[in-house]
Order: structure tokens, then C-alpha cells, then sequence
């Protein structure tokens, strides 16, 4: 009889050694399968800034890849802040910024695929103290000024210029002529006549 029952304990003790053996091994193999993780984020939660941001810069725990990386900004008055698309670069996303944006509360908002294939989501908030400067705004080219004459200085019929001196001399010229050329066939009919 008490061989039997040291023969049980000796069964039972050897089912309890081997799971207790492999119990660290088991958990030296949980990171591998965990979550991504948001590292860093600049601006930083809760970090209070003189001036908007010109980008969101997110570092995870692992890469990501563009297709799984999305990053959004929301604006104190509710609006999207970003200026196109997160832009990936191994563990970091970056996200542009767009200009002129007001003071208040910023939240970063992110979606990604941690290492295990699942979504992990997160959010947090910054401060904008200040509102970006206004842009410079572009200057504008000085028109030309066009050579349409004004209503005063357009010639109207009482007010025509006399014609320049030459005009005047040769017009003279040819009625002169027109004239002795008439005086001279009139003088040469009435010899014709005469002569007959």
C-alpha cells in the first residue's frame, strides 16, 4: 500500500516539475507578442508650446508602414490640422502641419498595427500658447499704366490742331498749280476759237 502511494507521488511531483521548468521559459517569450507601443511623440503629451508646430513626429516601438500608420490633428476650433498625408520612416510618422493655425488645446490622434497584427489606437493633448504669424503677404505686381488718353485730353473737333507748316505750303503749292493749268487750257480755247 505505501508503495503505491510513493509510486503516485513520484508521478505527480515529476507532472508538477516539468510545467514549473518551462513556466520561464514561457514568459521570456511574451514580448515578442506584444503590443506596439507609442515611444515618444514631439510635440509631447501634455507639453505646452510658444507656437503651432510645423510637424507631429511619432515614434513606436516597432516599424510601421505606411498603409497601417494613420496620424490626425485636431485643432482647438475642431478642424484637421494636417497638411497631407503621415509620411513613415521606420519607427517614426510624421505628419505635416498646415500654416497660420490659432492658441489652444491640440489633440494627436493615431491608429497603427502593433507587431501581433492587432490595432492599437491612442490619443493625447498639447498646448499651442501663441498663434502662428500670419503669412507675409505676397506682393503684388504694380500695374502698368495703360496709354488710353483721358476724356480731357481727347481732341474733339472744335479743338483739332492746325497742320504743321510743310502741309499748308504744299497743298498751296498744288492749287497754284490746279490753277495755272485751268488758266493756260482757258487761254488756249479762246486763241483756238480766235484763230478760227
Amino acid at each position: 500500500m505505501h508503495a503505491v502511494n510513493r509510486r503516485a507521488a513520484r508521478v505527480a511531483a515529476r507532472c508538477l516539475v516539468v510545467p514549473l521548468a518551462a513556466a520561464p521559459l514561457l514568459f521570456a517569450a511574451q514580448p515578442a507578442y506584444a503590443h506596439t507601443d507609442l515611444v515618444t511623440g514631439s510635440p509631447a503629451e501634455a507639453a505646452s508650446e510658444s507656437r503651432p508646430p510645423q510637424t507631429i513626429k511619432l515614434t513606436f516601438s516597432d516599424e510601421m508602414t505606411s498603409r497601417y500608420a494613420k496620424v490626425a490633428l485636431t485643432t482647438p476650433d475642431g478642424e484637421q490640422g494636417a497638411a497631407g498625408a503621415p509620411q513613415v520612416t521606420g519607427r517614426t510618422v510624421t505628419l505635416p502641419v498646415k500654416p497660420g493655425l490659432p492658441a489652444g488645446g491640440y489633440t494627436v490622434g493615431y491608429r497603427v498595427v502593433s507587431a501581433d497584427g492587432h490595432p492599437v489606437t491612442g490619443s493625447y493633448r498639447f498646448t499651442v500658447e501663441e498663434a502662428a504669424p500670419a503669412p507675409a503677404p505676397t506682393p503684388t505686381p504694380t500695374p502698368t499704366p495703360s496709354r488710353t488718353a483721358d476724356a480731357s485730353q481727347t481732341p474733339d473737333a472744335s479743338s483739332t490742331p492746325d497742320p504743321p507748316l510743310p502741309v499748308v505750303a504744299i497743298a498751296g503749292g498744288l492749287f497754284l498749280l490746279a490753277a495755272a493749268g485751268v488758266s493756260v487750257a482757258v487761254t488756249r480755247r479762246r486763241r483756238t476759237r480766235h484763230g478760227s
